[in-house]
């Protein structure tokens, strides 16, 4: 398949996953913050990737590609997708059983924040052509510390953190929220895996370490 064709089909597996784990739980297609939630996934991506399809196709390629070439990252990401569906599944399930639904007000906070999340992420792939969806690093690779490198070494994961942390709210449940922490220990354990990738392999990045303090929150961590 050509790359045109692979995109439109990650597309579509991505799309119809989201709906899945949105609205199975939900047990009905009444759910108006899922829509609004599969349409904040759905409308900046196709924009975003049509827009790199033109301009950027080998960002395209990276972002496509998903086999783990480092075998202890092939293993956290097995959990981290198990800790990221039950993100997903828990707001489902309180809206069937109305557990505890949020006010319109914080529900709106929860979708900007998603949106501020989201932004982030494609602000890197902006910036670093070379942003990957696996670890690796490849013989023409730069150390970039512009943009959002010049806030934390990992502004990725920075933002993919916010689009998680906020999913639940925009999606009108705040209980699930807890969720979140079963997140955090592997995006964590991805980070610093990839760290110890890229001081061996990337020529640069350790200096660019020492100017970077902060690899996820800025004056934190």
């Amino acid at each position: 398949m050509n790359l045109k064709s692979r995109l439109s089909l990650r597309f579509l597996i991505a799309e119809a996953a989201i709906a899945a784990l949105v609205f199975i739980p939900a047990g009905s297609l009444k759910f108006w913050q899922g829509w609004v939630y599969l349409a904040m996934w759905v409308v900046p991506t196709r924009i975003v990737f049509a827009h790199f399809y033109k301009h950027d196709p080998e960002l395209v390629e990276r972002r496509l590609q998903r086999n783990e070439n480092v075998r202890e990252q092939r293993i956290i990401m097995k959990f981290f997708y198990v800790a990221a569906g039950a993100i997903f599944l828990l707001p489902g399930l309180d809206h069937r059983f109305g557990w505890r639904h949020t006010p319109l007000w914080l529900t709106i906070v929860g979708q900007a924040g998603f949106l501020g999340g989201y932004l982030i992420m494609l602000w890197v792939m902006k910036v670093n052509r070379f942003a990957a969806a696996t670890i690796r690093v490849e013989p023409d690779q730069p150390v970039i510390s512009s943009g959002p490198y010049g806030i934390v070494r990992h502004p990725m994961y920075s933002g993919a953190c916010l689009l998680f942390l906020f999913t639940p709210l925009a999606l009108g449940s705040y209980l699930s929220l807890p969720a979140f922490v079963l997140f955090i220990p592997f995006i964590a354990l991805r980070l610093l895996n990839e760290e110890k990738v890229l001081r061996q392999e990337l020529p640069g990045y350790s200096e660019y370490c020492l100017r970077m303090r902060f690899r996820l929150i800025p004056f934190l961590w």
